[in-house]
């Protein structure tokens, strides 16, 4: 059976079969070029967004339907999406809400976007 979600995200509602998409959450999802490793990334732009890439092969992305643009904190040092582009929804797995090790580092994570990499141009719904 499929489900569809209808989500309101950071500054628009999208609608999304079967996995949630929460705006500006950190995602755990599969890796592209490895279906047994997960990588947990910030999501950074939704379908129809406008993205400046970070080192990409190209320096303006518009995200495509059904897919992501995926970020890690350490710009330049991260394998996300600036590496392999966009990332197809079906790939998400799960919402990260905590760090819980190491025990130093628990803490509850927060649906911050970091204001330079905010999308330059966002499709209307």
């Amino acid at each position: 059976m499929i489900r569809i979600h209808s989500i309101k995200c950071a500054y628009r509602k999208i609608e999304v079969k079967t996995w949630y998409c929460i705006k500006q959450l950190w995602m755990k999802k599969m890796s592209p070029r490895n279906p047994e490793q997960k990588i947990i990334k910030r999501v950074i732009a939704l379908e129809g967004d406008i993205i400046k890439t970070i080192g990409y092969k190209k320096k303006y992305v518009k995200v495509p339907h059904g897919h992501i643009w995926v970020e890690g904190d350490h710009h330049g040092h991260s394998f996300d999406s600036n590496a392999f582009g966009p990332v197809s929804l079906g790939l998400l797995h799960a919402r990260a809400t905590h760090i819980l090790w190491p025990p130093q580092r628990w803490q509850k994570l927060q649906p911050v976007l970091p204001p330079e990499r905010k999308p330059l141009q966002r499709e209307q719904e």
